[in-house]
């Protein structure tokens, strides 16, 4: 069987997909899965070993008709039996009709619900559970699984070298500061002075546990200015998901705000502290019943990161 998954948005949406992902292929174990995401989200599936065929394309840029006639000349040579498409515009249903796929699945809230075979609510708040409900018109009604991640070993490796070389042995507290701005969040990072403030206050309470921080592409700029202010700090440099992932698996807990980088955190089950803005924490993060709290969120009235005070902050990290 050939499957095939529309999932616009960033790195997280394509991470908070991989529980349905999962749920595939266990049912449909020599089943073809390939993905539809934006380029800059692509990168998510060096975590996966599910999914075969990855296709770049801009879902939020504007299209030509090439553009629309290229992503169906690639959709129909692969001849795909099923779509799941968590992407309701008008413009996505006809292409799909026009890629002739036998069964077509979206959501109830499509703007085009007459392009598909079959259409499914969802009243989930989580995302990974929103994005699962498209999985019961093809009979997969089961719970859905808990978000897992594969590290590539060479990854793994990697950042062993690098806690070596920074002589980290013992455990360390990784905070990620976010970078700039995000996918779909234009208030995305956490100030300067909060990342200082806890800093110091982790220094103060726990002065053998090292404090590091994650460097990406998104976050260098922030990482950079608050080495400019401390010259102590560990910078630890990343340069793509898996080894991103390798160093979050070794810390003892890991501060970041809402991100790819926190379902990362999430994925490898490190206890993580999350600054959430214009998300919720039951929208971006499992619900937990009957075990150890792992993942904690902290909200913002105003839906903005940079509003939550290092105070709480502190708070939640001592007293959670």
């Amino acid at each position: 069987m050939r499957i095939l998954a529309l999932v616009p948005g960033g790195i997280s949406d394509q991470l908070l997909f991989f529980p349905a992902l999962e749920d595939i292929k266990r049912a449909y174990p020599n089943a073809e899965i390939g993905v539809i995401a934006e380029p800059m989200a692509a990168a998510a599936y060096r975590v996966s070993k599910i999914v075969d065929t990855v296709v770049p394309f801009s879902y939020s840029a504007a299209k030509s008709p090439s553009d629309w006639a290229n992503l169906l000349g690639i959709i129909r040579d692969r001849e795909y039996e099923v779509v799941l498409s968590a992407d309701t515009t008008w413009s996505t249903g006809l292409m799909l009709w026009l890629s002739g796929i036998p069964t077509r699945i979206a959501y109830k809230t499509t703007k085009a619900p007459y392009f598909y075979t079959a259409t499914v609510s969802s009243s989930a708040k989580y995302q990974a559970e929103r994005y699962h409900d498209l999985l019961s018109a093809i009979a997969l009604d089961s719970t859905t699984p808990a978000l897992a991640i594969n590290v590539p070993e060479a990854d793994i490796k990697w950042a062993d070298a690098l806690r070596d070389r920074l002589k980290i042995k013992d455990g360390y507290v990784l905070m990620y500061p976010g970078p700039t701005t995000a996918y779909g969040d234009q208030q995305a990072s956490y100030p300067l002075a909060g990342w200082l403030t806890l800093i110091k206050d982790f220094r103060e309470k726990q002065p053998d546990l090292p404090i590091v921080l994650l460097q990406t592409d998104d976050s260098r700029a922030q990482v950079n200015l608050l080495k400019s202010q401390d010259g102590q700090l560990l910078v630890t440099m990343a340069e793509n998901l898996g080894q991103a992932a390798a160093l979050i698996a070794g810390a003892n807990l890991m501060i970041a705000p809402d991100s790819h980088i926190m379902q990362l955190a999430v994925a490898l089950k490190v206890f993580t502290l999350v600054l959430f803005g214009k998300n919720q924490p039951e929208e971006m993060l499992p619900a937990v019943e009957g075990e150890e709290t792992r993942f904690l969120g902290l909200t913002s009235d105003s839906q903005k990161i940079a509003d939550i005070k290092p105070e709480a902050v502190l708070q939640k990290v001592w007293g959670g």
